[in-house]
């Protein structure tokens, strides 16, 4: 069982790693193709924007972005007219379905009555306005993913008829995007291909890449599938109560590593009973990964075992690696730090903690400050985690350290999933180059 580590003096952070409810909200409503968003606050906040468009990979001139750009002037004396002036010149030039008017930090300051403002302009805008307020003091990026996901859920139109007989094979994916895969996208595309070859169809992503008509018939599926383990479960539980769609594979970790990649695949074809069509992709998997090693990595495996490891990471991909590092690598995870406070995932970890027999210590909502402390204070061989942890870990005189997760320091970014069998493969790429590399020698002056 883990133990949790807390930390004194540490009721406000050091050095956050999550960014605000702002970039949160851009990040949900960037997957959506036929939506724009009005920011009402410095011009400093639209860059906050910008990252949420850019974790999409969505190109400046696709992008919908207002912003009223506060001055010192505006947050004292007021800025009503400012964003009503942004909005009518939003409407007009971005001629989109929805608008989202988005308050951050300073708007909360002001007091501003955004979702008023929003009702008295609504008959005067073609685009239906959304009114949210997201300022930092609302929480982080996660919970303005939250903020986000609950946003869209009255638009999503209810199913006229009952479904009568057998439940079609259809479902929705939801939140992708709260991922620590630098191509998270490929995650998804690997999750969505692997429905299609089992004839489940995806109906709606929540959010990437999504027409606007494709979120409005999200009640037509018969499953809900979240692909994070920080965020997306209060979403999928509200469509539960308003559409009658179940959450399913809510209750085990997602497809990383080989072990977990088998467990998340019997347990979806469990649910649409559909078992035979399974086991050939399950087969062919585990053959691909123990060839794959068979041929390259037979002699580099042995070298991690024992190895002493802290993994800093999401819950999204920190769950699942518990398992692969333990059983596949031989790793010991000693640490544990997760970037999200993670209170709908916590029992998915504690069971793997359990049936593994680790007890490994763990940190929520870890900040930077925390990391630093954990990294300095824990006897560990290694560190799995973003470049931030590498260089924590090279200060620290930690002399191996995978730079695994976003933000990396990768210098060719290609579309490589980490979930599923071949996402094991990819991992294992990274690791054993990262390890290589630790042991070169940076003194040589071939000069």
């Amino acid at each position: 069982m883990s133990a949790e580590t807390t930390f004194d003096n540490c009721n406000h952070s050091k050095d956050p790693v999550v960014g605000c409810a702002l970039e949160g909200i851009a990040t949900t409503v960037a997957g959506i193709k036929d939506v724009s968003i009005v920011i009402q606050s410095p011009q400093g906040c639209a860059s906050t924007v910008a990252a949420g468009y850019d974790a999409h990979e969505v190109d400046f001139t696709k992008r919908k972005v207002g912003c009223t750009r506060l001055f010192e002037s505006d947050i004292v004396m007021g800025a009503s007219e400012k964003l009503k002036g942004m909005i009518k010149e939003a409407d007009q030039s971005f001629d989109s379905k929805v608008m989202f008017v988005v308050g951050t930090c300073a708007a909360d300051i002001i007091g501003e009555d955004i979702a008023g403002l929003c009702n008295q302009l609504q008959p005067d805008i073609k685009a239906k306005l959304v009114p949210l307020m997201a300022g930092g003091f609302r929480g982080n990026a996660y919970d303005g993913l939250e903020m986000g996901l609950e946003a869209l859920l009255p638009f999503i139109k209810r199913r006229q008829t009952k479904r009568r007989g057998r439940k079609p094979r259809i479902v929705n994916i939801i939140a992708p995007q709260a991922n620590l895969n630098p191509t998270w996208w490929a995650d998804l595309e690997w999750v969505k291909q692997t429905l299609k070859s089992l004839r489940i169809k995806v109906q709606t992503v929540f959010s990437h890449n999504t027409s606007f008509e494709e979120l409005e018939q999200a009640g037509e599926a018969t499953a809900n599938i979240v692909l994070s383990h920080d965020v997306g479960y209060k979403f999928a539980r509200k469509m539960q109560q308003t559409h009658d769609i179940p959450l399913i594979l809510d209750d085990i970790p997602l497809p990383i590593g080989v072990n977990n990649t088998t467990r998340w695949l019997k347990a979806l074809a469990a649910h649409f009973k559909i078992d035979e069509k399974v086991e050939p992709l399950i087969k062919q998997g585990e053959e691909m990964v123990v060839d794959t090693l068979r041929k390259r990595a037979l002699m580099i495996i042995p070298r991690y075992r024992n190895c002493r490891i802290a993994v800093s990471a999401d819950g999204t991909l920190g769950i699942g690696l518990v398992r692969m590092l333990f059983e596949e690598l031989e790793m010991i995870p000693e640490v544990l730090l997760f970037r999200s406070a993670m209170p709908d995932s916590r029992l998915i970890l504690e069971r793997e903690l359990h049936s593994l027999g680790l007890a490994s210590r763990v940190i929520f909502s870890a900040d930077g400050y925390q990391v630093k402390q954990t990294l300095e204070e824990f006897d560990v061989d290694a560190v799995i985690g973003s470049a931030w942890e590498k260089y924590m870990a090279e200060e620290l005189g930690i002399k191996i350290a995978f730079d695994v997760f976003s933000p990396t320091n990768r210098e060719t970014y290609v579309d490589k999933p980490y979930f599923g069998y071949e996402g094991m493969i990819n991992m294992m790429e990274v690791i054993a180059n990262d390890w290589d590399r630790a042991f070169r020698s940076k003194e040589i002056n071939w000069t």
